[in-house]
């Protein structure tokens, strides 16, 4: 899969979430999955099914269970109870099914002192990529930022920081990407090429996982909106032919979010 060098709702949550077109991949299945912290439960009785090339973008305020659950989906936490399978494996399974997960946050997770060439080669590297300097070349265009590759990353803005982590998360071209609030830090060229990298990713299978805060953000590439409150779904919708109306979205987020409204 190659990266690019350029750049009627319903209003009660359906149980299970299900995100599958006929035909494709199903690349993620979870089934009743909690997690609890002492004796709050973050994420509460969820099951969902994703498919290849879907994006699920996932609302919701403060606390309500998002981040726990896109890493409950990677395999980076284990749930208090439910189950998780990525292509058929259970999760948290073995070193090869993990590296079919990218992770994208607001966390740069670079190596200060790594040129922005090596912390991308290194990660593809890591991930058994063939060839990495190749990879890491398609990955640093695609993020626009080959005319820095050979600076030390500890030397570029924040925002050029979030675009090499980007292009590091990507560079082994993973069948799952996890994004928790990517855009944070970016500029109008950074995220543009950004959703430009996304929409490639979709286009050739990968399945997306989006949190935000930003309904535009996340509305642009979703298949489906989900809204969270106290661990659950509380709103399940997939995109009409025609996209997302975002006032209409805006307010059915207020009703359930701000006003604490039942579906």
């Amino acid at each position: 899969m190659p990266i690019p060098n350029e750049t009627g709702a319903t209003d009660v949550a359906p149980s299970p979430a299900t995100l599958v077109d006929a035909g494709a991949t199903v690349t993620v299945v979870a089934n009743q999955l909690v997690r609890a912290f002492g004796r709050r439960k973050a994420v509460n009785d969820v099951s969902l099914t994703l498919s290849a090339g879907a994006c699920l973008a996932l609302f919701g305020p403060n606390g309500a269970g998002k981040t726990t659950l896109l890493r409950l989906l990677g395999g980076l936490l284990k749930p208090t109870r439910g189950t998780v399978e990525l292509l058929g494996v259970p999760l948290p399974g073995p070193g090869s099914t993990r590296r079919m997960v990218g992770l994208i946050s607001h966390h740069s997770m670079l190596y200060p002192a790594l040129t922005v060439r090596e912390n991308v080669r290194f990660a593809a590297e890591c991930q058994g990529v063939p060839d990495a300097d190749a990879a890491a070349t398609r990955a640093l265009k695609a993020l626009r930022v080959q005319d820095r590759e050979h600076m030390p990353v500890r030397f570029l803005s924040r925002g050029l920081q979030q675009r090499v982590s980007i292009a590091r998360a990507l560079v082994h071209e993973p069948q799952l990407v996890l994004l928790d609030e990517p855009y944070t830090g970016l500029d109008e060229v950074g995220a543009l090429a950004f959703t430009d990298a996304l929409r490639a990713l979709k286009a050739h299978g990968s399945t997306l996982l989006l949190v935000t805060h930003n309904l535009v953000e996340g509305l642009t590439l979703a298949t489906r909106a989900v809204i969270m409150r106290e661990g659950s779904f509380v709103y399940d919708e997939p995109a009409p032919e025609n996209g997302f109306d975002l006032p209409s979205f805006q307010r059915r987020y207020r009703d359930l979010v701000h006003e604490g409204l039942t579906a």
